[in-house]
């Protein structure tokens, strides 16, 4: 049986002019998928496994592909619109079949060139990949998954009057109110979050920074947000040129010095000769 939507580790049954025959060993059957020669991008011999995506391909056959998705089944990404009509939508989610957006699926009308935040599900009607910038639906909040100070995965999903609304783990609703914020967010956007607190309604507060952390004020906050922007490291220290900290953060080497030493005190940096690094 082959997952469309997902990653399989298959068995090349057999080598054809047309590309590789492959099968799933751990299932009984003989059932095979084509990986075309196009979509396997290096000489692969009968006998091997290799790990292929599910999906169909123009002319709606199950085919694998060593291309890599920008989405998966049952997951959020941010995705551009190539091309909209009156069927509907078509992202670029970098396979050689555009994915489609039915326009019941769509908040408002999507338009080519934009980019939304959609989760991708497989329609049992048609067993066909499509995906849905209607988040609400394929979230769940009644059957709570993380706890009050787990860190968690975000997406930036939507401003409202309190903060931004966020999916948590491609699963749950959450709340990031503004005062978390000391920078410009954006729809589509990844970071790490930590669960602030489960209500009893089962809506999700997040914050920005780890359970137990004393506020440091709002230049700190700022220097740490930059650095999970960045993967962790910044290459400033309080030996950099006063002028270079201005231009990347606007503040003085004063504030800047005094907001890592609150941060260093915390344990949440360490300095280095070459700059700041955050504590794993």
């Amino acid at each position: 049986m082959f997952n469309l939507g997902t990653y399989q580790t298959l068995n090349v049954a057999r080598i054809t002019e047309y590309g590789y025959f492959l099968q799933n060993t751990s299932t009984r059957g003989d059932e095979e998928v084509l990986l075309p020669n196009k979509l396997a991008f290096r000489d692969l011999q009968e006998g091997e496994n290799v790990n292929v995506f599910i999906y169909k391909d123009g002319e709606e056959r199950v085919t694998a592909t060593m291309q890599e998705p920008k989405i998966t089944l049952n997951s959020l990404a941010f995705l551009e619109v190539k091309d909209a009509n009156l069927h509907g939508a078509y992202l670029d989610w970098g396979l050689d079949k555009d994915l489609f957006v039915p326009h019941r699926e769509q908040v408002g009308s999507m338009r080519e060139g934009q980019s939304y935040l959609v989760y991708m599900y497989l329609d049992e009607k048609t067993d066909r990949l499509a995906a849905s910038a209607k988040l609400d639906k394929f979230l769940d909040n009644e059957n709570i998954t993380v706890e009050e100070g787990e860190e968690v995965d975000l997406w930036i999903w939507d401003k409202t009057d309190l903060g931004y609304k966020v999916v948590i783990n491609d699963t749950h609703e959450g709340l990031v109110y503004h005062n978390e914020f000391y920078h410009d967010v954006y729809t589509g956007e990844q970071t790490t979050g930590y669960i602030k607190q489960v209500r009893e309604d089962n809506k999700i507060d997040v914050t920005l920074r780890p359970i137990g952390y004393k506020k440091v004020g709002p230049n700190a906050d700022f220097i740490l947000q930059r650095l999970k922007q960045v993967g962790g490291y910044l290459d400033l220290h309080d030996k950099s040129d006063p002028n270079d900290i201005h231009n990347r953060l606007e503040m003085s080497k004063k504030t800047f010095k005094k907001a890592i030493g609150r941060l260093y005190k915390e344990n949440i940096i360490r300095i280095e000769d070459d700059g700041i690094y955050l504590e794993e």
